[in-house]
């Protein structure tokens, strides 16, 4: 396997290997691949949770062009 990494990334793996924390770059790098990991399965999971809601929850009276307008309102510079 061959990964490329941008030099700030670089950067950052010597400077974690360099504080003494970890012995070399692959520790650094299964560490982020396990911190990503159980990152992105509690968003999964939070999200799933939150369509799970929805589709419990009593019908809305609005309809999804009202959703888009009011979420479109919040996010215009005024």
């Amino acid at each position: 396997m061959n990964v490329s990494f941008t030099e700030k990334q670089v950067q950052y793996i010597a400077a974690q290997v360099s504080s003494g924390d970890y012995q070399n770059a692959s520790e650094v790098v299964r560490e982020a691949l396990r911190l990503h990991e159980l990152y992105r399965n509690k968003v999964l999971e939070e999200l799933r949770a939150e369509i799970a809601k929805g589709w419990d929850s009593p019908s809305s009276e609005r309809s999804v062009g009202d959703i888009v307008k009011a979420k479109a309102k919040m996010y215009k510079p005024e």
